[in-house]
């Protein structure tokens, strides 16, 4: 549904559930509605469980469990307070304390992941990753709802939180905030282009906002306003203000024994920073203008609070600072957390987070106690690098929750009051553990800032689990983030190897059509050991540089990267290379999934993530698919449970008896043999003749779209038919000059037979056509036969003399399943190759199943024949394909499926993995 219907749904739920609400009657009727109506979500008996068991003192019955977001809900009668206390097996408790007991007694695949505690008018929301949760609630009213819809949103949807819409909103205004402060404050340099100018804004943009969120966070101490501060001078003048906002930054870059004695009482309040943030004295800072004081005064500090800033999304709120061309250049990008965690989760979180509940869970105090002090030594000891780190959005949620899993060993071992030393901090991960390589100025200072911001936020979770205040500034810890090329630069400068744990980030995608000069001289350095890495993407250098940097180590790394590095020739030249020459094994893959960023420049890209040590694990690897987890043995470049192969280019289909595959005929002509629709009509209404001279053209966007060209067809036509037509000869003339100017000897040679196509593969027979490009937004490439009288394109592939039986094999899911994995792509669109046909494993099928096939195969025919209005691109449209052609599709698949011997519920990647075992039999058993 819409945001507009599903808003209007809320306030019909809300007007329709005012005032009335009891337990027993009407709990599962509630949620119900509220999950179906509101948020889309259907309710089942495996969707919702009503009165889920847990074992507690005999039986004991949740009110409403939701397995796939693992939300446990406590519903209480309308008027009930959602603080009182009530017996409960012995115990007096609250709605949140019941909730959590049921919780515990659960099998630990099903603890909550959140709490809701409702009595019909209030949402309590408990994040159960939080410390001391019971304490850090989110509340949402009844009438609120429309309003809130987001904050509900992680009931039905598992990659949301409650807090993922307040954070985007918040993300989006405080962007707007610093770009229109950038944009004026810009204005004002007298060479703002100048590289000297651009750093100093970039410097004097991040001090700002740390100011800001100083103040709203109580940084500063409680008494102190950065607005108050400025406010007076404001009244005086703008410069007045630009004037005392360079005397505070010095003051924040001075410690107080170094001050001057007779200080302004209020300026010396301020505190010593420390960090860098405000060492550099020599940036320029241009003169204010009313409107910059009123952006910074009265929108940025008095209209906005930036204490709820989530540092793990502080490069979207900045988004709107950079420049295109900095974006262009291949530095400070996005990455939303639930992609985040995608790389962190299975390259070390889960394994920390389990570690820690089994210490938390022994039984003897002294002993779990003993190793929760080991635990938190490791935390502490863990480095991380993000080779391009933008932003800073790996590094600082990497770091939270590092801190996050310390704050619970801290809580065990402390908890509130039993601190023994109260001057000693005991908190031991700090983010000098973490260390960036970023090729942007204005990325490496914002980098730092979330840093510190992420500090400070955990800083205050800590001493909310102590019970007492302790002094975070001046800055102690420094954030270790290098400006450079990472491309370039030697790693170990930055931090050496044998004291790195991990290695992650989000390397810039760009294809080989798109790199820049100086991108390509990147790869060429980075691939100093691969000739061919040419046509590979811009992130791959990031993968060779890394094996090469983890050589003899125990590193284990993750990068997020776009789908095209395990596709196509891809594979064949950066796997091969990565696993025989660097003993790179992938340890953990996201396949191919749809990513949508929060930055206003990053389109819908199909990405994979990819885990790999240079060291061999004997544990099993885990191959994820969407949500869902399996462990295999292995994983191979296309990201298969499958060995290690590479599909190379070959003449032939693997099966000899098959005809060949080729590309339509190529005109090289100039365009003088194509014509319009129009400009054949003209031709043929002034020389009727020339009508069976001129035959319909088609590419793969003709043939999909159904558009109409035609091109001169001469080949093997005397020249008397065609030589007193005007028209013909004039264009003949063109072909035969422009070929006359092309570079290519056997253009320039063809000159002389301007008549014909240079390269002619026209069939004679009915043919099958692929069309060379198609949209990655189908199911199945539209293919389909054409009659010899249509000349196909070079953009087309043939197969002559193919059959029905081939057209069900080649239309059919498995084979589509093997194209995607094996074609290459333009931009993210397919684009088949003969490769794809000529290394396909085809199946050997009983009489009866090649005739089921057949029948199937002629069943998707006869549905495209229903509507012969249509294109292919109206009828292979996901959300336009009739239900009749669904279906004969589906029916097809089964057929093909059960020829091949596969199980019809078996996944994509689970077809992938049974053709790649089916290739590499016949090629070692052909000895191909």
């Amino acid at each position: 549904m819409t945001d507009k219907e599903q808003k209007a749904a809320a306030k019909k739920f809300a007007q329709d559930w005012k005032g009335k609400g009891n337990e027993k009657q009407h709990t599962m009727l509630f949620w119900k509605e509220l999950l179906e109506d509101v948020y889309g979500m259907p309710v089942t008996r495996e969707t919702v469980q009503n009165e889920k068991e847990a074992v507690w003192d005999g039986k004991t019955f949740i009110d409403v469990y939701i397995p796939s977001t693992k939300v446990l809900i406590e519903q209480k009668s309308l008027g009930i307070d959602l603080d009182e206390r009530e017996p409960r097996h012995g115990k007096m408790l609250t709605p949140f304390e019941q909730a959590k007991e049921y919780s515990d007694k659960l099998p630990t695949d099903e603890t909550a992941k959140y709490i809701i505690t409702c009595n019909f008018e209030i949402f309590r929301i408990y994040d159960m990753n939080r410390i001391n949760p019971h304490h850090n609630y989110r509340e949402i009213h009844l009438s609120e709802l429309p309003e809130k819809l987001h904050m509900l949103d992680f009931i039905a949807d598992r990659d949301k939180t409650p807090d993922d819409g307040n954070e985007a909103e918040i993300s989006k205004d405080a962007g707007e905030l610093v770009g229109q402060l950038k944009d004026a404050l810009k204005a004002r340099y007298k060479d703002p282009e100048s590289e000297s100018a651009k750093h100093s804004l970039t410097v004097l943009c991040v001090r700002l906002v740390f100011c800001l969120y100083a103040e709203d966070a109580d940084v500063f101490p409680r008494h102190l306003q950065f607005h108050d501060y400025l406010n007076k001078y404001a009244k005086l003048s703008p410069n007045e203000v630009r004037k005392n906002l360079i005397e505070l930054f010095k003051i924040l870059n001075t410690p107080e024994n170094e001050r001057d004695d007779y200080l302004d009482e209020e300026l010396a309040a301020f505190p010593y920073v420390n960090g860098g943030l405000f060492a550099d004295e020599s940036i320029e800072i241009p003169g204010f203008t009313e409107e910059i004081t009123d952006i910074l005064l009265r929108r940025a500090s008095a209209g906005f609070d930036w204490s709820k800033i989530n540092p793990t999304i502080f490069g979207a709120m900045f988004e709107s600072v950079l420049s295109d061309d900095v974006r262009a250049g291949g530095g400070m990008h996005y990455t939303e957390p639930k992609n985040i965690h995608k790389v962190i989760d299975p390259l070390f979180l889960d394994d920390l987070k389990s570690e820690l509940k089994g210490i938390i869970e022994l039984k003897t105090v002294k002993t779990r106690n003993e190793k929760l002090e080991r635990f938190q030594d490791k935390l502490a000891g863990l480095t991380f690098l993000d080779p391009a780190s933008g932003s800073g959005n790996f590094l600082t949620l990497s770091y939270t929750e590092l801190r996050r899993l310390e704050n619970e060993v801290i809580a065990v071992l402390y908890g509130e009051g039993q601190l023994k030393d109260k001057d000693i901090f005991p908190v031991k991960v700090n983010i000098s553990q973490f260390y960036g390589i970023e090729i942007n100025d204005f990325a490496v200072s914002v980098a730092k800032t979330a840093l510190w911001i992420a500090e400070h936020q955990m800083h205050r979770e800590t001493e909310e689990i102590l019970g007492q205040e302790f002094k975070f500034l001046p800055l102690k810890s420094y954030a270790n983030i290098t400006k450079a090329n990472a491309l370039r630069i030697n790693w170990e400068d930055v931090v050496p190897k044998d004291k790195l744990s991990y290695i992650m980030g989000n390397p810039p995608f760009e294809g080989h059509q798109k790199r820049t000069e100086e991108q390509a001289k990147d790869m060429t350095i980075a691939f100093y050991d691969l000739e061919k890495h040419g046509k590979l993407d811009y992130v791959c250098a990031w993968y060779n540089k890394a094996a090469d940097y983890m050589k003899n180590t125990d590193i284990q790394a993750a990068f997020v990267s776009t789908n095209s590095i395990v596709q196509g020739e891809s594979v064949g030249i950066l796997w091969k290379h990565l696993f025989e020459k660097k003993n790179v094994e992938i340890q953990f893959a996201y396949q191919s999934f749809i990513w949508d960023s929060e930055a206003k420049d990053m389109a819908r890209v199909h990405c994979v993530i990819i885990g790999f040590t240079t060291h061999k694990c004997n544990t099993q690897k885990k191959l994820y698919q969407g949500e869902n987890v399996r462990y295999v043995e292995h994983i191979n470049g296309y990201l298969a449970d499958a060995k290690d192969l590479y599909i190379q280019s070959r003449g032939m289909p693997l099966r000899g008896s098959l005809p060949k595959m080729s590309k339509g005929s190529q005109p090289t002509d100039g365009g003088f043999l194509i014509l319009t629709s129009s400009e054949r009509n003209d031709i043929v209404s002034k020389y009727p003749n020339a009508e069976k001279l001129i035959k319909r053209y088609i590419g793969s966007d003709d043939f999909i779209n159904n558009r109409y060209r035609y091109c001169l067809w001469l080949d093997g036509v005397s020249p008397s038919t065609y030589r007193q037509i005007p028209p013909i000869i004039e264009r003949l003339k063109g072909v035969s000059e422009s070929r006359s100017k092309s570079p290519t000897k056997s253009v320039k040679e063809a000159a002389t037979t301007p008549s014909v196509f240079t390269q002619i593969r026209q069939p004679t027979t009915k043919y099958l056509a692929v069309p060379e490009v198609s949209s990655e937004q189908r199911e199945y490439i539209p293919i389909g036969f054409l009659t010899p009288d249509v000349i196909a394109s070079n953009k087309l592939y043939l197969v002559p003399n193919a059959d029905i039986f081939m057209f069900g094999i080649l239309i059919s899911n498995v084979h589509m399943s093997w194209m995607r994995i094996v074609a290459g792509r333009l931009e993210m669109r397919y684009s088949y190759s003969p490769a794809v046909y000529n290394n396909f494993p085809w199946c050997t099928p009983t009489p009866e199943q090649k005739a089921k096939i057949e029948q199937t195969a002629q069943g998707i025919l006869d549905a495209r024949a229903l509507y012969p209005d249509c294109s292919l691109a109206d009828l292979y449209d996901e959300l336009t394909m009739p239900p009749e052609l669904r279906r004969a599709h589906k029916a097809n698949d089964r057929a093909v499926m059960n020829a091949y011997g596969f199980k019809t519920d078996m996944t994509e990647s689970d077809i992938v993995a049974e053709l790649m075992k089916m290739y590499k039999a016949l090629t070692e058993g052909a000895g191909k």
